[in-house]
């Protein structure tokens, strides 16, 4: 079955890795741990903030690889020492990833309350106008 597109109009050059981001986006989507917020700290600014309570500062490792910031978290397991009459929270690892547009910039990342807050920063596009001359 051939999967149909938005970018294979003619007049769409380039685009095949948007499409790839989107795809990964799109498998992404469903996962829900770890909860997290996106709120605008103005113009300019954005504030990603995770639910990480039990994670500590060297848990989590923050990175940013080809537009995309990924957060992993990771603790150690030391349930062998432990006899829990209930064990509801579990110690696990997760993978959160999320598409930055191109120049965005990330300012801050600090841990406060058991959220890690993770600043960005968008600076305004340059309006570039470039003449191409034709050679004859």
């Amino acid at each position: 079955m051939t999967r149909m597109s938005v970018f294979n109009s003619p007049f769409l050059l380039g685009f095949d890795q948007l499409e790839d981001i989107l795809d990964s986006v799109a498998k992404n989507a469903g996962e829900g741990y770890p909860p997290y917020n996106i709120e605008h700290m103005g113009d300019e600014d954005i504030r990603i903030s995770l639910a990480v309570a039990g994670f500590t500062r060297d848990d989590v490792a923050i990175s940013l690889e080809a537009n995309q910031l990924i957060i992993r978290g990771k603790q150690n397991d030391d349930t062998g020492s432990k006899d829990f009459l209930h064990r509801g929270i579990a110690a696990r690892q997760f993978v959160r990833k999320f598409v930055l547009a191109d120049g965005m910039e990330v300012t801050d990342a600090f841990m406060e309350n058991g959220l890690l807050h993770i600043d960005l920063h968008r600076p305004e596009p340059e309006q570039a106008i470039k003449t191409i001359p034709i050679r004859g």
